[in-house]
């Protein structure tokens, strides 16, 4: 009985003698590691902060980059005391490879999300055409976008097609140009019928005064002219600014007594 008590004693001195350091210093490396990484994080969002990143992918970017240290931290503490991690790191990459495949799609409007975020190709409330849709962006989701249509529908797209595509941000300079194509007959004044678009315009009220419009002439056929009206005007007003501008344009050029394109019958006699 006391032999194997004296073994049992000389095994626990052996353990401790040839592990309680390695144990002990993965255990500092441990807690000097979680107060490195608290502090890393810390420091990121300060900079993020600084730096105007969006609000909504800040903790995201943040999480994510604690995750990976401390993955890699236990990683280290477990190659402190002889644990081989060879094999856990292949088992953890297998699975991950798993994964990834499974949610191929996914994964890619997740990828997406994040560079749209990031790097803020358009924003809430931007008039934006992209993969053949326009509309007005509602909200910028994790895996997709949500847009609002014109005529009030909405349009869902998904972000990993949207950052690796061509995007139109129409709003995005916080003015627009609205570009109307109007005829009239060729028997007309040219100078009375650009006075009829000028007032028009000026009687607008959401088209912007301190910028300068244009009124040219287009093309000429054999019964019309027609004239491009380019119209000034803050994003978010496009369409009352287009439609406006029409209304406007038929009151003055019925005022002026301009007269609309005269179609021509040439009827020929069949002898």
């Amino acid at each position: 009985m006391d032999i194997s008590f004296t073994n049992l004693k000389d095994q626990i001195f052996l353990a401790i003698t040839q592990y309680g350091g390695k144990i002990l210093l993965a255990l500092i490396v441990f807690i000097i590691g979680r107060k490195v990484i608290a502090k890393a994080s810390q420091v990121l969002g300060s900079k993020m902060n600084k730096s105007n990143f969006d609000k909504d992918v800040q903790p995201f970017l943040i999480s994510l980059v604690s995750v990976a240290l401390n993955i890699m931290l236990l990683l280290s503490c477990a190659g402190i005391l002889g644990i081989q991690t060879t094999s856990f790191v292949a088992v953890l990459g297998a699975a991950g490879l798993a994964v990834g495949l499974a949610l191929q799609g996914s994964l890619s409007n997740f990828a997406g999300g994040v560079l749209i975020l990031i790097f803020k190709p358009y924003k809430v409330g931007d008039l934006i055409s992209a993969q053949g849709f326009t509309g007005t962006v509602e909200s910028v989701q994790i895996f997709n976008t949500i847009l609002v249509t014109p005529d009030n529908k909405t349009l869902i797209l998904p972000n990993g097609a949207l950052a690796t595509s061509a995007i139109t941000n129409i709003s995005g300079k916080g003015t627009i140009r609205v570009d109307m194509v109007f005829a009239v007959g060729n028997q007309n004044s040219l100078a009375s019928v650009k006075k009829a678009f000028t007032n028009a315009v000026k009687l607008c009220p959401t088209a912007l005064q301190n910028m300068e419009h244009d009124i040219l002439l287009n093309s000429m056929t054999e019964n019309a002219l027609k004239f491009d009206v380019r119209v000034w005007t803050n994003s978010e007003n496009y369409w009352a600014t287009y439609y406006g501008v029409t209304e406007l344009v038929y009151e003055h050029l019925k005022k002026e007594g301009i007269e609309a394109p005269k179609i021509h019958l040439n009827l020929h006699q069949l002898s």
